[in-house]
């Protein structure tokens, strides 16, 4: 399974945003604390729309009680300071992966990537770009370690309204 992990997130539409991915994509979300909302708030509920009551999510008071609740798994930094680009690690099939991303306003603590330096990644852009919507790299990120493992219980045709709509 994909784990999506949000350190501190701020902005609640882009955790509601987050959330409605996650569901699309089958994966788990985490939240660690502090947030920069509530979690009733409107505007997650707005972005997150109908999907919240699908998603799988759990909340934790800080990183450390991440790390002691969370289950075997390979863990993997999305960080605007990585050196590698997403593709160039080859996503794990047989184990869980954990996608980990910063608040939106500082990112990752330097502490927590500093020890895992080989397994920080970095969205390719131009130089003068500084980052891009957290909500954004989480679905990219999300897409390319699906992508390598085949869409592994995502479905690849239209269902809601048939395989064979524009056929029709």
């Amino acid at each position: 399974m994909i784990h999506i992990v949000l350190y501190e997130p701020e902005i609640p539409q882009n955790t509601g945003n987050i959330m409605r991915t996650c569901v699309a994509m089958n994966c788990k979300l985490h939240l660690i604390e502090p947030l920069g909302f509530s979690m009733d708030e409107k505007h997650l509920r707005r972005s997150g729309l109908d999907y919240r009551k699908d998603l799988e999510y759990t909340i934790y008071p800080n990183w450390q009680a991440f790390l002691d609740a969370k289950s075997e798994g390979e863990m993997y930094y999305v960080s605007r300071y990585a050196k590698h680009a997403p593709n160039e690690f080859a996503f794990p099939k047989d184990t869980d992966i954990y996608l980990v991303f910063g608040k939106e306003s500082t990112g990752i603590p330097k502490e927590i990537l500093k020890d895992h330096l080989d397994r920080c990644t970095r969205l390719p852009m131009v130089a003068s770009a500084r980052s891009m919507n957290l909500s954004n790299c989480v679905a990219i990120m999300a897409y390319e370690v699906n992508r390598q493992l085949d869409y592994p219980g995502l479905v690849k045709h239209e269902v809601i309204k048939g395989e064979d709509f524009l056929e029709n």
